[in-house]
């Protein structure tokens, strides 16, 4: 029974051990904070890994998440970078995913690889391109 518990404890140890990694992976570097809605139209905040290429941020995510499929149901989204909310516009440019995904890489270092272990290869990632609003 002794054994049981033993292996119990190293089980509960490996999937915090984990979880942690994973959050000290997400959050030790640039975090920004997506707004979009829901069916209901309640706000969701997601936050996400962000890098800048040709003068644009860009967002990476898969088809199936929930913030992605949310950002495609709206026209203008918000999104909070250095403490400052912006309206942004989006546009799917999957023809750069090659260069975001390297950008990603450089900037989040060890983080990109320990999220690309745990959820997959990003190369069939989509890259978003941000453009402020202009009302």
């Amino acid at each position: 029974m002794r054994y049981i518990f033993w292996i119990i404890g190293i089980l509960v140890a490996l999937v915090v051990g984990i979880g942690l990694l994973q959050m000290a992976a997400s959050e030790r570097v640039e975090v920004v904070e997506l707004h979009t809605q829901d069916e209901s139209g309640e706000q969701v905040t997601t936050r996400l890994w962000i890098v800048d290429h040709d003068g644009a941020p860009y967002l990476r995510g898969e088809s199936q998440s929930g913030w992605f499929q949310r950002l495609q149901s709206q026209a203008v989204v918000e999104m909070t970078r250095h403490g400052e909310t912006l309206r942004y516009q989006h546009e799917v440019q999957n023809e750069n995913i090659g260069t975001i995904n390297q950008l990603m890489r450089e900037k989040y270092t060890w983080g990109d690889e320990v999220i690309a272990f745990m959820l997959g290869s990003r190369e069939q990632s989509n890259a978003v391109r941000l453009t402020l609003d202009q009302p």
